[in-house]
């Protein structure tokens, strides 16, 4: 249960042991009168508090727009999964939408991982995980928290369905525990694939950006 859930919870406990008397046949007390205004009183502003952090949190994928890098044309047929925009060496906004094209036999995932200066590797989402595939194409926003004009590997990968869900499982955990520490090379599972790498550089301070 992520932290602004478990304040919602406790607001509600909060409320429901401030009127818990009201409905009880029995004339002893649960709760003694005097307490039972403030704990409805900080209920009521622990639910508020949690419902706009959840909702901050969890409505940001939606609110996102992100930026178009250069693109290159594809050549056709399209015989291998590889990206289209960024291209190599540009300069991009935070936040950018990554796209590329695959051959319609590929079945596998297709995941996005960055990998700046720290050399740990970061794995890209939007709210399905994967990149987005359909009719060819895939897309997925690539979002970069780092310092203006550094450096940042952009590497595809293709993964079989339990590298999937360790990628899945491990950007849920920094979610959950709003940390984001990035994977070791070591750490990458053994089903993700590299297809393609390209360099770009950061056109703003990306830091602290959400």
């Amino acid at each position: 249960m992520s932290t602004e859930l478990l304040v919602i919870v406790v607001g509600l406990v909060l409320m429901v042991l401030s009127v818990a008397d009201t409905f009880r046949a029995s004339s002893s007390e649960l709760i003694n009168t005097k307490l039972r205004v403030p704990m409805g009183v900080i209920g009521v502003m622990l639910i508020i508090y949690g419902g706009f952090s959840y909702g901050a949190i969890n409505l940001q994928g939606q609110i996102e727009q992100p930026a178009l890098g250069k693109a290159i044309e594809v050549a056709l047929p399209v015989r291998k999964v590889q990206v289209l925009s960024p291209i190599e060496g540009d300069s991009v906004k935070c936040r950018i939408l990554t796209m590329g094209v695959y051959p319609k036999s590929h079945k596998k995932d297709i995941w996005v991982l960055l990998l700046p200066s720290d050399n740990r590797y970061y794995p890209q989402s939007d709210h399905t995980n994967t990149s987005y595939k359909r009719g060819g194409e895939w897309q997925v926003i690539a979002r970069f928290g780092g310092d203006k004009g550094e450096s940042y590997e952009l590497i595809v990968y293709e993964t079989d369905a339990d590298a999937s869900a360790f990628f899945s499982n491990t950007i849920q955990a920094w979610k959950d525990q709003s940390s984001y520490p990035g994977l070791t090379r070591d750490e990458l599972p053994k089903g993700a694939s590299e297809l393609e790498r390209i360099t770009v550089f950061l056109k703003d301070n990306c830091r602290g950006v959400n």
